[in-house]
Formats: structure tokens, C-alpha cells, sequence
């Protein structure tokens, strides 16, 4: 149902031609002149506006500025890697789309969260129109706010996720070294350690990141859901009412009495979706080059599961950077 968001394969007219060609080499220049950073699962990265992306994610950026057309309706998920994603994802198509299906026979049992919509930060051009898509239509990314389109942050709403940046390490060191290159070293736990706390890290610096949302959220609370993945672990329920409000689709007191809260919120936890055969086998595909098997997305999904992998000082480091970072700003992680 959901699976071909790019309909386009060639560009239609001399103009688009032209100006895919214009985004290339102004893809090449910034390959040259950007600072280079150790990548975790490519060599190197690029630092581009502040943050560190990979050279194809570079490219994908560049295009959506040119290519990408927002509608006032749309709704965007982001947030940085390995904080939630894959749960929001299903938690949110489930809610908005509720009365498509039955929750004996939903696109969830058959079918990964990664398939619900789209996530644009793959290279996909010419990029679609997504007018295929119904309203409102959903998107995910993982771009800092810095690094959209104007029109999607003048635009659009957004539900961001955030986490604890210990469990976020961990887990992404765990995503990143089973996708990692094998052209490459292996990436240790203390060289992930380093690299993070530096800021080096795909879509990193992970302070900077949260922040960028942050600030937006408080600025315009009507437009930004900020929401924290523990606090989404302690009180499902109340999460998935204040998304459904967000989303311009909040649950009527029939639903209410019949249970379909908790019936999304049971269908979209870590135990039913991780032993559902579909997402044991096969692979999910993110634009050309990159795919993931699907069992990479559901290994703990746990609070605290860093402290069976970082030393005192470690936690004491990381806390450290967090506590500097963002004082002044109001939120604690």
C-alpha cells in the first residue's frame, strides 16, 4: 500500500534536467570544501550548516531545498537517530489512520513500522510530489531543524522524539557497526564514545540537534510536539491522546469506552512488533544504497540498557557535556 513514495525515475523537462545537474556539482563542491569528520558507518563525513551528514544524505538535503512542496497539512517526525523513530512511527500511523483498520487485520501485522510513510532523507530524485499520499500527509527525518526546507518549518508541524544521549550512543553504536562498511575497521565502543562526544556522529552534534527543536517547541508550542522517549515508555497512553489532539484527530468518548487507546498502544509496543514474523526476515531499503534488515530496528528498546556498556566515567563525561550544553535552555534529558 504504502511502499512506492517516489514516483518520478527521470526528470520531465531541460529545466529539471538543469537544475538536478546545478544541485550535483554544487553537491561536488561542498564534497571538497567541507570539513571532514570519521564517519561510523561510511569513511567520512561532511559538516555542512553544523552538522554531519554523509556525502548521499548531503546530496538528498540539497534536493529537498530545490524539489520538495509542502502542504499546510503535512506532518513531519524527527528526530536523531536511535531515539525512537521506528515507535513513532507506528504510533502515529496507527492513530491517524484507526478507522482503515481492524487491529485483528492491520498494516502493522503485515508489514514494518519503516513502511508506514516516508523518510526523506534518502536520495530519491527527481523526488516525488507525494501527491499520491493522502492528508495529512506523514514524513520522517532526521535532519537538525537547521537543515530543512523553509517551507517545512515555516509550515508544517512536527512531533519530535528525543532520548537519554547514553542510550542513544549505545544503541546507534549498535545500528551503525552492523551497517558499517567492511572496507572498514570496526568501530569500537571507545571510538563511538569519542566520536560522539566530539559531535561526530551521523546527523550529530546530538545536543545541538535536540536543541534545534527545542527552542522551535517553545517558540511555537501549537506547531511542535516535544516528546521524550521515557516519558513515552512510562505513559503510552497519555502520549498517544496528546498525538492524536496534535494531529488534528483526538479520540471521541465511543472510541475512549471501546478501548482503541490501548489497542494502539498494544498493537505498537516493542513486544508485539519485534516478535511479528515480518519484522524478524528481510531487509527495508532507504533509497538506493542502503539497506537494513529488519530485525535492526527492534533490539532493546530499553531505558538504561547503557549501563551494561559505559564506565563511571563515561556516564560522567557524557552527563557532563548534557548538563553544559543545555543549561539555560529548560529541558533536562
Amino acid at each position: 500500500m504504502m511502499s512506492n513514495y517516489f514516483l518520478s525515475t527521470t526528470p520531465k523537462t531541460k529545466e529539471e534536467e538543469e537544475e538536478y545537474n546545478f544541485i550535483c556539482q554544487q553537491h561536488n563542491q561542498l564534497i571538497k570544501t567541507s570539513p571532514k569528520g570519521n564517519g561510523w558507518r561510511v569513511k567520512t563525513l561532511y559538516n555542512y550548516k553544523g552538522f554531519w551528514i554523509n556525502p548521499n544524505t548531503l546530496k538528498t538535503n540539497l534536493i529537498l531545498h530545490s524539489y520538495f512542496k509542502c502542504q499546510p497539512t503535512d506532518i513531519i517526525l524527527a528526530s536523531f537517530m536511535k531515539s525512537g523513530t521506528t515507535w513513532l512511527k507506528a504510533l502515529m500511523f496507527s492513530t491517524l489512520n484507526r478507522d482503515r483498520y481492524t487491529f485483528s487485520d492491520h498494516h502493522l501485522l503485515r508489514n514494518g513500522p519503516q513502511s508506514t510513510f516516508p523518510f526523506i532523507d534518502c536520495e530519491c530524485y527527481p523526488i516525488s510530489d507525494f501527491t499520491h499520499l493522502p492528508k495529512p500527509r506523514l514524513f520522517a527525518t532526521h535532519f537538525a531543524r537547521a537543515l530543512l526546507p523553509p517551507c517545512m518549518t515555516s509550515t508544517c508541524k512536527f512531533v519530535y522524539v528525543c532520548r537519554d544521549p547514553k542510550d542513544v550512543l549505545i544503541s546507534k553504536w549498535h545500528f551503525m557497526k552492523k551497517l558499517r562498511s567492511t572496507d572498514l575497521p570496526p568501530l569500537t565502543l571507545e571510538k563511538a564514545f569519542s566520536l560522539f562526544c566530539q559531535g561526530v556522529s551521523e546527523y550529530g552534534p546530538f545536543w545541538e540537534h535536540v536543541l534545534s527543536y527545542w527552542k522551535a517547541s517553545l517558540e511555537s508550542p501549537d506547531k511542535i510536539l516535544f516528546l521524550k522517549y521515557e516519558e513515552i515508555m512510562k505513559k503510552p497512553e497519555v502520549v498517544v491522546r496528546k498525538l492524536a489532539e496534535f494531529m488534528g484527530k483526538p479520540f471521541v468518548e465511543d472510541e475512549e469506552e471501546k478501548g482503541v487507546v490501548n489497542e494502539i498502544v498494544k498493537l505498537c509496543s516493542f513486544e508485539n512488533l519485534s516478535n511479528l514474523e515480518v519484522n524478524k526476515n528481510g531487509v527495508e531499503k532507504f533509497g538506493k544504497l542502503v539497506e537494513v534488515e529488519k530485525c535492526q530496528f527492534f533490539r532493546k528498546g530499553e531505558i538504561g540498557d547503557w549501563k551494561n556498556y559505559l564506565s563511571k566515567e563515561m556516564k560522567e563525561c557524557i552527563d557532563g557535556i548534557t548538563h553544559e550544553k543545555l543549561k539555560g535552555s529548560g529541558l533536562v534529558l
